[in-house]
């Protein structure tokens, strides 16, 4: 039996080579995420429950990259989460939330606190259209005590509007002209189409190079799984607005994820962008390539969170990994994504450089504000709570999801997978990925390159010894 060797990220560095580059600003960072979908930073936060919701997935497309939203929820949670992006930064919400003028208001308060929205539309529904009547915001509220009144009572009744064709240009100089913060979009009736708001144009204004979609909204992904339900909760999840769904199993080169992949092309045909994974060989690359895949999704047990390899003794060391795959992909023309075992800025742009299209981290990011993890604070210090998607706890929760006695499916006991514990507190994820990126910068400025394909084009690695490991890191400092 021949024995091959297994390298990862600490075994290698880049080679330095003649570089015009002057600037780390002048390169370029945009990257594919999958056949038809392009980001304009090559990173997205992993499909994880203490990862990965909507907080997470708005401030990962508002920095240029995307979140996918993990499938540990419910169905009606899971698209809850999706069309929680959607709306966060949209320039025309289609469909803006809205209240009966006959409801009290008590009743519209707390609507608006459930849906997290600081003012409603008021309309009165006349064969299935929306008459718009009108709007209920912050200062109608100021000073009101008695929620026992109807809304009718204090909406404002003089509204604004304009036309759905408006240019975003037009619709910023009439909220500045009327001073105004929300500018309902109508037909010539007055059935209400769609919203404008300010907040919307602002934050789009301060995040330029943010990824959108082509109606201008945030982009997310969702994940599935390769059960019962996959078609029914993939077929809401793009009713929802879900730009990209990923095929979450551990081993994605078995013939669940590869028919599950094939379902789905031929249901959704090209209104659908897959991704499937994960993988680690070029074999599984071709496989889920040929049926469907748009991208793919590389590692096998790399992750921090990830015990699969100390389990079950299989896997492929991540840098070896994606550089046996990258053959077959580029071949295919499928993009894919460096998933797990990222520690740090060197990391990602050796994942890069060695053939990754894009990497996913999940421990980089488990500690920031945007995720849904527990924040813990022991004697001063603050911490985030983190686990494994396949550790004892995450299993238990997915079998309380899914009606099975904790640590069970088909009848017979799994053993863990995954680890779970607490990571350091990290602020926001924009200070993490604003990190990673300008140390990937730097990265390809050494190389002289100015995008990434160019970048991979340039890169040679040079092997390390464990001396050479310590000596790349900080010493003989105190």
């Amino acid at each position: 039996m021949l024995i091959r060797e297994g390298l990862t990220f600490d075994d290698v560095l880049l080679l330095p080579r003649f570089s015009g580059v002057f600037s780390r600003m002048d390169v370029s960072t945009s990257a594919k995420l999958s056949r038809h979908i392009t980001l304009n930073i090559p990173l997205i936060s992993a499909n994880m429950d203490t990862v990965t919701e909507s907080t997470m997935a708005r401030a990962m497309a508002k920095l240029g990259g995307i979140g996918i939203i993990h499938r540990f929820l419910s169905l009606e949670r899971q698209l809850e989460e999706v069309r929680k992006v959607k709306r966060a930064e949209n320039v025309i919400i289609e469909d803006p939330f809205t209240v009966s003028p006959d409801i009290t208001l008590g009743e519209a308060k707390s609507f608006m606190r459930r849906e997290g929205v600081s003012g409603v539309l008021v309309v009165k529904v006349k064969a299935g259209k929306k008459q718009l009547v009108g709007i209920l915001t912050r200062r109608d509220l100021l000073f009101e005590t008695d929620d026992r009144q109807k809304v009718s009572s204090l909406m404002s009744k003089e509204l604004v509007t304009a036309r759905p064709d408006i240019t975003l240009e037009k619709a910023k100089n009439t909220l500045h002209e009327y001073r105004i913060e929300k500018l309902p979009l109508t037909t010539k009736d007055g059935y209400l189409v769609g919203l404008i708001t300010l907040k919307d144009i602002v934050e789009r204004m301060q995040n330029p190079t943010s990824a959108k979609d082509k109606k201008g909204r945030l982009m997310v992904g969702a994940a599935v799984g390769v059960k019962e339900d996959t078609l029914v909760r993939t077929e809401a999840l793009l009713q929802a607005g879900a730009d990209v769904i990923v095929i979450d199993v551990a081993h994605g080169h078995n013939s669940r994820a590869i028919e599950t992949t094939k379902l789905l092309r031929k249901t959704f045909g090209s209104k659908i962008e897959i991704i499937a994974g994960n993988i680690a060989t070029p074999e599984a690359a071709r496989d889920l390539a040929k049926a469907g895949a748009d991208g793919l999704k590389v590692g096998i047990g790399p992750g921090a969170a990830c015990t699969t390899r100390i389990v079950t003794g299989v896997g492929v060391p991540q840098l070896s990994a994606i550089m046996d795959v990258a053959k077959e992909a580029k071949k295919l023309g499928v993009p894919f994504i460096a998933d797990g075992g990222v520690k740090n800025s060197g990391d990602l742009a050796k994942a890069l450089a060695a053939g990754g299209d894009t990497v996913m981290i999940g421990n980089l990011l488990a500690g920031t504000k945007e995720s849904p993890g527990e924040y813990i604070l022991e004697r001063g210090v603050a911490y985030k709570y983190y686990r494994g998607m396949a550790s004892y706890e995450a299993s238990a929760e997915k079998s309380r999801i899914d009606g099975l006695q904790g640590g069970q499916a088909d009848g017979f006991f799994r053993s863990p997978e995954g680890a779970s514990g607490r990571v350091p507190y990290r602020g926001e994820a924009s200070m993490v990925v604003t990190d990673m990126i300008a140390g990937l910068r730097s990265s390809m400025s050494y190389l002289g390159a100015k995008d990434l394909n160019e970048f991979q084009k340039n890169a040679e690695f040079i092997r390390m010894t464990d001396s050479g490991l310590t000596e790349s890191g900080p010493h003989g400092v105190k």
